[in-house]
């Protein structure tokens, strides 16, 4: 059941560069992370009024770090990501996000002094590399034109690395949903000090436009209720079970998971790279959940 709720997880994440790609071209990358943000903790904090009517009492030492946390996940990994995206193309930026597992890997080193094991190392560096062969036949690529976009996904890729990590210790404390909604609660607040202070233009005009407002309104309800307050609860949910580097393997499934979605909406053919490259990204995922705890 965990693993069928991971890849639900990968499926709605797989739908993020798209999503996030097509409204930057409309709103400016600040706006959508400050509606994206408000979204989710509008959607979060609903449900914690309908099912109960107190919060859970938070400790005292956990409160920087949640401030951290917040801190990560706003004004670091959404906007890097999603202004990153707006200069890179998707196949790029789920490229970043196959690294995700190597950034895992080395957060841990350095910041819990643990090491995932050669076995699950030689998993993660297998799922790479067949996340990187189907990325590649799906257009990746390296250009000075989106140098910028490119180092901003990677910027977000690392931030949600640190992001899984850091932020086990608060989900086996908490819960799955408390702590991905007090990420958010203590991220937005932050979040609009940022964007009050950056040079950014107005252009709010998109969303009371008629011609354009009901799209642009669906897809930043998609992006903050359905990729953000359901997408990161699902991956707090898989921390809870699983350890940082048997989670995070699971992002090489991405660009597999969204060729599958353009072939079921679109039509599209997969190529033989595609094949060859699904298979050996599943096999190291497949190798990773094998591998023993250290």
């Amino acid at each position: 059941m965990m693993y069928l709720l991971l890849l639900l997880q990968q499926l709605i994440a797989s739908s993020t560069h798209i999503v996030a790609k097509n409204i930057t071209s409309v709103l400016h990358p600040t706006t959508v992370v400050l509606f994206r943000g408000t979204f989710t903790v509008v959607a979060l904090g609903g449900w914690y009024l309908v099912r109960r009517r107190t919060l859970p009492k938070v400790q005292r030492g956990d409160i920087w770090m949640l401030l951290l946390l917040g801190f990560i996940n706003l004004p670091v990994n959404q906007l890097c990501f999603v202004w990153g995206v707006r200069y890179t193309t998707a196949p790029n930026a789920a490229l970043a996000y196959a690294l995700t597992p190597v950034f895992v890997v080395l957060a841990l080193a350095f910041w819990k002094r643990t090491w995932p094991g050669w076995q699950r190392i030689a998993g993660i560096a297998v799922a790479f590399l067949g996340a990187f062969i189907v990325l590649v036949d799906e257009g990746a690529e390296v250009r000075q034109e989106h140098l910028l976009g490119n180092l901003m996904v990677l910027a977000a890729s690392a931030s949600w690395a640190l992001y899984t990590v850091l932020g086990r210790r608060m989900v086996l404390r908490y819960g799955a949903v408390y702590a991905t909604s007090l990420t958010f609660f203590t991220g937005l607040p932050l979040y609009v000090l940022v964007w009050l202070v950056l040079p950014i233009p107005g252009d709010f005009i998109p969303l009371g436009a008629a011609s354009t407002a009901a799209g642009v309104w669906m897809q930043l309800f998609y992006l903050g209720v359905i990729t953000s307050a359901v997408g990161y609860g699902l991956w707090y949910y898989a921390l809870s079970r699983f350890d940082a580097a048997r989670v995070a393997v699971f992002n090489n499934l991405q660009p597999i998971l969204t060729t599958l979605l353009a072939l079921a909406i679109l039509g599209t053919q997969p190529t033989p790279m595609f094949v060859i490259g699904g298979c050996v990204a599943l096999l190291g995922v497949v190798v990773t959940q094998l591998a023993r705890e250290q």
